[in-house]
């Protein structure tokens, strides 16, 4: 006897999942975009002969590129109501904001702005993911 075959996951939104849950998505998307962005601004300079050392670019565009990855499995994780990305995604966001805090300091307008975006897109991912609508949400 063969065992029962498991329908395929429906794809797009479902109307149960809550509000914040997509607000999570939008803001780790938003990182990813970021992280890949620094990736590519780094490789470009890499290539370009400007970086002072290839180990350290290389590590970078890696280091980027792989935390991109990961944020976007965890999140994909929650999305699918489990609750194994959240640990990740808290802690990228608590690493995001001492990032941010620490541009705060660095005195140059683009530093300031870019330590607020950081800081404001961290808490506010954190403070969704801990809503008890969210946590209920990725329980399973």
């Amino acid at each position: 006897m063969r065992p029962p075959v498991t329908p395929p996951e429906p794809v797009g939104p479902s109307p149960d999942r809550p509000g914040l849950l997509k607000v999570v998505a939008a803001g780790v998307a938003l990182e990813a975009l970021l992280l890949v962005a620094a990736a590519a601004t780094v490789g470009v300079e890499l290539v370009s002969g400007g970086s002072g050392s290839v180990g350290v670019s290389v590590f970078l565009v890696l280091f980027f590129l792989g935390v991109a990855w990961a944020l976007v499995a965890a999140t994909r994780v929650l999305w699918r109501g489990r609750h194994g990305g959240r640990a990740p995604l808290v802690v990228w966001q608590v690493m995001q904001g001492l990032v941010g805090f620490s541009l705060l300091t660095g005195g140059v307008t683009w530093a300031v702005l870019a330590g607020v975006a950081l800081v404001v897109v961290a808490a506010v991912v954190l403070v969704a993911l801990m809503t008890r609508r969210v946590v209920d949400a990725t329980s399973g």
